[in-house]
């Protein structure tokens, strides 16, 4: 492991994404599905948030909302946190652990090309040993 080395060297290329107006639900079963904890989340095919299992199931646990109907957008974190490709892992991993951000999504102009997340920095920690 390079910590100069580029974060495109060890993100999750072309990560799942959801619209912001699909629904908790939909969420939920596209995480098991694939067995992600964070997704993207696009609003006019622009990244528009970041949502994790944890934030759904937060929202999903209140009384009144019914997760069939209430939208990604509304259990969300609007400003997610973004990065180059050519952003080295260390500065990464640096800003992910000062803002306890679960997540860092990987763009090129508004493309989202990446995904890193605490997960993946724990498999580089493995994988050092």
């Amino acid at each position: 492991m390079d910590p100069n080395a580029p974060i495109a060297e060890y993100m999750t290329p072309l990560p799942h994404t959801v619209g912001s107006e699909q629904t908790i639900t939909f969420a939920q079963e596209m995480m098991q599905k694939y067995d992600i904890r964070h997704l993207p989340v696009l609003h006019g095919g622009e990244l528009y948030g970041i949502v994790s299992d944890r934030d759904l199931g937060m929202i999903a646990g209140l009384n009144e909302v019914n997760p069939d109907s209430t939208t990604v957008e509304e259990a969300m974190t609007q400003e997610a946190y973004t990065v180059s490709q050519e952003t080295p892992l260390i500065d990464v991993l640096k800003q992910m652990l000062e803002h306890k951000y679960g997540s860092a999504v990987v763009v090129e102009g508004t493309k989202i090309i990446g995904i890193f997340t605490t997960h993946d920095s724990l498999k580089l920690l493995v994988e050092s040993f």
